[in-house]
């Protein structure tokens, strides 16, 4: 796990944070937006943050949470096709991957 070495001990202290009080939530409780936001630099190197489709990528803005989650699972377990999508998502958890269907199932396309 190299990128946690990477990281500065605040921002390790704020994942981690951020990770206790996701555990603390309850069951079904929606996805951390912040924590959403603060992993989503990852997702917007290829998806457009405006909502659009780029050289084929589809947009991720605005799905419904529960979809979200589902794609990105199946996208973790190969059971979708795409082989980064695959290795981004197999590193995710599911605390993680609630978190970014949060955050971008609350952004609205930008005309």
């Amino acid at each position: 796990m190299r990128w946690l070495h990477a990281r500065r001990p605040a921002e390790f202290a704020l994942t981690g944070v951020a990770a206790l009080l996701m555990a603390a939530a309850p069951a079904g409780a929606a996805g951390d937006r912040a924590l959403g936001a603060y992993l989503a630099s990852e997702c917007t190197g290829c998806h457009q943050i405006s909502g659009r489709s780029s050289g084929g990528i589809p947009p991720i803005i605005g799905w419904p949470e529960e979809q979200f989650v589902a794609a990105l699972d199946a996208y973790g377990r190969k059971q979708r096709d795409g082989t980064t999508m695959q290795t981004i998502a197999a590193r995710l958890s599911r605390d993680e991957m609630t978190a970014l269907a949060a955050y971008f199932g609350a952004l609205a396309a930008k005309p």
